[in-house]
């Protein structure tokens, strides 16, 4: 069950009013997924490109703790909010 704190980062990340670069928007994907879900259990997209990359973001975290994940999508959700 996510914190109250990553629930609250969550909503922020949506509010940003700089959007963050492709590639932060992958790791936030793949830290929210990897907090929230866990291990990615998936097959991995074959036709569709924008899912294959955030398939990748998501895999490429496989055995990080949900806690953890959890702590660096906080944190880099506070570091984007810092360049706005």
């Amino acid at each position: 069950m996510p914190s109250a704190e990553f629930n609250t980062a969550a909503e922020e990340a949506q509010k940003l009013t700089t959007k963050p670069s492709n590639d932060e928007l992958l790791e936030l994907y793949g830290l929210f997924k990897q907090a929230t879900v866990g291990d990615n259990e998936t097959s991995k997209p074959t036709f569709d490109i924008k899912g294959r990359y955030k398939w990748d973001a998501w895999t490429k975290l496989k055995g990080t703790s949900q806690a953890d994940a959890e702590k660096k999508y906080i944190e880099l959700v506070e570091a984007l909010k810092a360049k706005q």
